[in-house]
């Protein structure tokens, strides 16, 4: 805490590669990539703290992905593992399970976490850039933009104005954005009528439950989760004529949590009232200025993709950002940010919405019906499937937006994410996400890259962040040269066929491939568009 009160006591910087507003989450993710990328970043916030109430709890392998290539590893933070989510209706008991078990690219499929842990963690990542600078205490109050940059103007909490000139800037200010609001954002969608108490909960002794349950009730919706260190989160939906007030007296929390546990069983962490939302803007950027996470998109609880959705925003825009400060790309590359964030986005949404449709049934009637037919439909393969195995969650992966449009190879999708899997990198076994590391990287399976390149390709490529690696199969070995990964999962080289390159982002979308004869024609492909006027 003394560390974090210095900060004003030092002057604000003037100006700044990238300013970004908001120190949550989101914010502080972001700040952790840019400071990776070594961009000149100023973060502020009106608070010095991180939040201690209840907020998000869960994260798919995706969100762990994307902190890993954010610098957090395994043990960065605490976080539990769910091996399945299970969905109940009181009159047909169990309606609906979910196989949340196993790992996807070598994260969990589901975790549940303790959001002020994960808060801390990335705090202290950002820390270690000498780049990024955080300054609390400081509120924008308006911004103008201009051919060159952005100019924003802040205040102080002793209400002095000041100044600050960045050539970008993100908005990660949460739901109530003054971001959005000052570039002229509508938030289109919906806002639920109910109001929904979150209760989380320490055990004294013993364990929580090791699973997400949901108990889809019309007269009272609850879902039920672990969290780490013994804690639980129960979520109740109000019923008409509940107020704030009453739902948080402790002998009503008391009353609620009666059917799984004493009041003195447990230490009630923290109560509050919520009322969800499902809200996307119309555009994610206007000129200079981006919008990231709540900032730009609310997605209900029911499938835990809110953090999630703002960690992809950022996975997303910070290399971008970088490639552009640093004269990389042409600042046209920041339009593709939009264009492949906002539908995938969108269509989280949709999902979210649909859960929560089998969450809070309206009468006895519809859940009867609606529970019936999700019960009935997981006697037909296909659909069970589809609900069990998460094929129904929207794959991250798009068509428009920063790729070399053409068919890919058997075994690549571009505009999708590269796998992820355990390699040998230099005698030790790492992940191969951690041997891409920062870069835009041109991968040969089975063959050596820079073999099928000139100098002078060689030499551009690496003048716009690229770099080379090739993969091999397990129990090949490294040859002279460039750098080699001996694939010990099997994910990655029995993926493309041999002889074949992929170019990976450094948010891990590919971004084109091709065999290797084709090397040269690759190569400019990509830097065409990287430095399109």
């Amino acid at each position: 805490m003394g560390e974090t009160a210095m900060t004003n006591k030092k002057a604000l910087p003037r100006t700044t590669d990238v300013l970004v507003i908001g120190y949550g989450p989101v914010g502080a993710a972001l700040c952790a990539l840019l400071g990776r990328y070594g961009v000149t970043t100023l973060v502020v916030d009106k608070v010095a703290e991180v939040m201690l109430a209840p907020r998000a709890i869960a994260l798919d392998n995706e969100a762990l992905r994307i902190l890993q290539m954010a610098g957090l590893g395994e043990d960065a933070f605490e976080r539990i593992a769910i091996p399945e989510v299970k969905m109940h209706c009181p009159y047909l008991g169990q309606f609906g399970r979910a196989n949340t078990s196993g790992t996807i690219d070598d994260h969990p499929k589901l975790v549940t976490f303790y959001q002020p842990d994960l808060e801390r963690a990335l705090r202290r990542q950002v820390a270690a850039y000498p780049d990024v600078t955080f300054r609390d205490g400081y509120e924008l109050v308006d911004l103008d933009q201009s051919d060159t940059g952005v100019t924003a103007h802040l205040k102080d909490r002793d209400g002095r104005r000041y100044e600050i000139t960045a050539r970008y800037l993100v908005g990660a200010d949460g739901a109530s954005s003054t971001v959005r609001g000052l570039i002229g954002q509508d938030f289109q969608g919906e806002t639920y009528p109910e109001d929904w108490l979150i209760v989380d909960a320490k055990a004294r002794e013993g364990k929580a439950i090791d699973h997400v349950e949901f108990l889809c009730d019309t007269r009272r919706p609850t879902p039920h989760m672990p969290a780490p260190g013994g804690r639980e989160r129960w979520e109740f939906m109000l019923q008409p004529g509940e107020t704030h007030e009453d739902m948080e007296r402790p002998e009503k929390v008391a009353e609620l949590l009666a059917p799984w546990v004493t009041p003195e069983d447990l230490v009630i962490e923290r109560k509050a009232v919520y009322r969800f939302h499902a809200r996307c803007c119309a555009t994610f950027q206007q000129g200079r200025v981006f919008l990231a996470g709540d900032a730009a998109h609310i997605t209900p609880p029911f499938v835990g993709q809110g953090l999630v959705a703002g960690l992809r925003d950022v996975a997303n825009l910070g290399w971008k950002l970088a490639w552009v400060v640093k004269g990389q790309a042409a600042p046209v590359l920041l339009d593709s940010y939009d264009r492949e964030r906002r539908p995938h986005a969108k269509k989280m949404i949709g999902l979210a919405k649909l859960m929560g449709s089998l969450v809070m049934p309206r009468s006895r009637f519809k859940a009867i019906t609606v529970h019936g037919a999700m019960r009935l439909g997981r006697l037909v393969p296909l659909l069970r499937r589809q609900i069990e195995e998460l094929e129904i969650k929207p794959p991250n992966r798009f068509r428009k937006g920063f790729l070399i449009k053409g068919r890919g190879r058997k075994g690549v999708t571009r505009g999708a994410l590269l796998a992820q899997g355990l390699v040998r990198h230099d005698g030790h076994i790492r992940p191969s996400d951690d041997v891409l590391g920062d870069h835009l990287t041109l991968i040969g399976f089975g063959v050596d890259p820079r073999e099928c390149l000139d100098d002078a390709s060689q030499a551009r490529w690496q003048a716009h962040g690229g770099a080379f690696l090739r993969v091999g199969l397990r129990g090949q070995h490294p040859g002279a040269g460039t750098a080699f990964a001996e694939d010990l999962s099997d994910c990655l080289a029995n993926g493309p066929s041999r002889g074949t390159l992929v170019v990976c982002r450094p948010d891990r979308v590919i971004l084109h491939d091709g065999p290797a004869r084709n090397a040269e024609r690759i190569v400019e492909d990509c830097l065409k568009a990287l430095t399109a006027a």
